[in-house]
């Protein structure tokens, strides 16, 4: 009996043991499979390939004033970031021209007087005041006083009107009627 004991715990022992490298197999199998498909798909070739980025300059006083100089002009593509800031194909060939012309020695003032005889003063990020700009300055101000303005004159009117001018609210029925025979009863 001992001996069919030994023998049925061995075979368990077994069956677990099969189970567990099983389970392992199909685990790395899994893990393989995945690592197949990420690289099948390109998703991890970017993080392969990515490398720390390069000054594009050599000079760092240049790429200083480039960058001052672009943060002044807007990004003709996004038109809500500034050529510095934006990754827009555009504004990578405007920093370049800048960088160009910095070499050449132009001053800051040279660059975007250029940039605004080239694309107007809608390439400025901050706009001259002037009679083609005025809007631009004065819309918001003047937008934001109308809207005050109409608001005031229609909540008044509706505050001359009487009571009956007005649907009743459904909510103010329904809830009046418990309550009214609540204290009736």
């Amino acid at each position: 009996m001992s001996d069919r004991l030994i023998s049925a715990s061995r075979r368990t022992g077994s069956v677990r043991t099969t189970f567990a490298r099983s389970m392992f197999a199909r685990s790395t199998l899994a893990f393989l499979i995945v690592l197949v498909g990420l690289f099948a798909t390109g998703l991890w070739a970017p993080a392969a390939r990515a490398a720390e980025a390069q000054p594009a300059v050599a000079d760092p006083e240049l790429e200083r004033r480039m960058i001052e100089i672009t943060s002044e002009l807007r990004c003709l593509v996004c038109q809500n970031q500034t050529v510095a800031g934006s990754s827009a194909g555009l504004a990578d060939d405007l920093r370049e021209q800048v960088r160009e012309m910095l070499h050449k020695g132009a001053s800051n003032e040279e660059i975007i007087s250029f940039m605004t005889a080239r694309y107007g003063d809608f390439v400025l990020y901050r706009p001259p005041v002037k009679t083609t700009t005025v809007l631009l300055w004065v819309g918001p101000t003047v937008l934001m006083i109308g809207g005050v303005a109409m608001l005031i004159i229609v909540l008044r009117r509706r505050s001359r009107m009487p009571a009956e001018a007005f649907d009743p609210d459904e909510d103010d029925d329904a809830g009046a009627s418990p309550a009214a025979s609540n204290g009736r009863s």
